[in-house]
């Protein structure tokens, strides 16, 4: 069997292996500059929108847990029947 072409074969691919990995590199330096220039550029900061969303969310949980508790259907109680009269 001959070396040759396994070697060459095996050099290509660590070559090729080499340039993806600086090809990757390029590209998510570029990725994080230029995400971040975009928060920047933004009016509200991240972290502030992400609070106000989570009030929002809070004022949101809290208005619909009170309105079904205060809904008339809450307020009535169920009670199951007995064993006896259900077996009928």
């Amino acid at each position: 069997m001959r070396s040759g072409p396994l070697i060459t074969g095996g050099t290509l691919i660590g070559i090729g292996g080499l340039i993806a990995l600086v090809g990757l590199a390029i590209a998510g330096s570029h990725l994080i500059s230029a995400t971040r220039e975009w928060v920047e550029d933004l009016e509200t900061p991240p972290s502030e929108l992400a609070k106000l969303r989570w009030e929002q969310a809070k004022a949101a949980a809290a208005s619909g847990a009170s309105t079904w508790r205060e809904h008339p259907n809450a307020k009535t109680r169920i009670t199951r029947r007995s064993a006896a009269l259900s077996s009928r």
